[in-house]
């Protein structure tokens, strides 16, 4: 699906709406100012917490989007989807919500704590060898085997429109917005978040942020095609994984993201720690990601007002213990 930047601004726009009106529509959630983050580096870096969203990450938005659009016998039949841990929880979630079968295809380096959620959430999960590409790949075939909705991460109009309602809060909350901060996986909600800001204001700066051992969707866009790319184990387990071959989100990518930032490892750790000790909030790799790529380009940002999406919370407690005892 090849769409301008208005038209997936409008899809946006529409996702709004549609969600607004569900039964159990996504948290509005809050935008605020860190004056720990913000100190030290002349910049007004401002929080989105989609950590505090629905099942612990802004994945709610882009799965409920995507149910509801669902004809009557589709949403009878269930649907398959595959996931590192926090689009399977949004699904299981939204699906309860609707009365949904869902069955989850999971990878095994995928975090317990998140696997553990999916079934307490009443989802089927399918444990596949290999990342979160092979999963993806089993979660379609047997989708197509047995006539299910195959419910893409991130591939997927309406799941990226989900994803995309982000924007349509920040831009209500931060109307003088210069620059956004986003982790990226698989490219879903950059795409739909930066679609809607360069459709409202183009000089909005989208910056993409990726850890430096797993930056596969920056490797495609750097390549200009989707390749494979050897990535290493992060903290940033929801962004890891290659990208699907076709994916929308890759040409998606192309058009909104102004400038790329990685971030090491440490700095991730750096992160969450600080996240826990000055904000007093519990943030997963991912959402660390985006912080330390903000930090990273602070200067360049100096007195700028710059939005942070903190996009989950959901890391494994022995984890998050051996990073604060780091």
């Amino acid at each position: 699906m090849s769409l301008t930047l208005k038209q997936w601004h409008d899809k946006v726009t529409s996702a709004a709406q549609i969600l607004g009106q569900s039964q159990c529509p996504p948290y509005q959630t809050a935008v605020e100012f860190s004056p720990f983050f913000s100190a030290g580096h002349h910049g007004h870096i401002y929080l989105k917490h989609e950590h505090m969203q629905h099942t612990g990450s802004f994945k709610y938005r882009g799965a409920l989007h995507k149910l509801l659009s669902l004809s009557a016998s589709e949403q009878q039949a269930g649907i398959v989807t595959a996931s590192s841990g926090n689009h399977g929880m949004a699904c299981a979630f939204a699906a309860a919500q609707l009365n949904i079968e869902a069955s989850v295809y999971v990878p095994a380096t995928a975090s317990e704590f998140k696997l553990a959620q999916i079934s307490r959430l009443g989802a089927n999960v399918i444990t596949v060898d290999g990342d979160c590409l092979e999963a993806e790949m089993q979660a379609l075939a047997t989708a197509r085997a047995q006539g299910l909705t195959y419910i893409s991460p991130y591939n997927d109009a309406e799941v990226i429109a989900g994803q995309g309602t982000i924007a349509v809060e920040l831009l209500e909350q931060l109307p003088d917005l210069d620059a956004v901060f986003v982790a990226v996986g698989g490219g879903g909600m950059i795409g739909g978040i930066g679609s809607y800001l360069k459709a409202e204001h183009p000089h909005i700066d989208v910056i993409g942020c990726w850890p430096e051992v797993a930056p596969a969707m920056a490797k495609c866009l750097q390549h200009g095609g989707i390749i494979n790319v050897d990535e290493k184990p992060t903290l940033s387990d929801g962004t890891a994984g290659n990208v699907e071959p076709g994916a929308v989100t890759f040409e998606l990518c192309q058009q909104v993201i102004d400038r790329q930032v990685f971030v090491s490892e440490q700095q991730i750790a750096t992160v969450i720690r600080q996240m826990a000790e000055h904000e007093r909030q519990i943030i997963e790799g991912a959402a660390a990601v985006a912080i330390a790529g903000a930090l990273a380009l602070s200067e360049e940002y100096a007195h700028k007002q710059t939005a942070v999406i903190v996009c989950g919370r959901n890391i494994a407690y022995s984890k998050f213990c051996q990073i604060l005892n780091g």
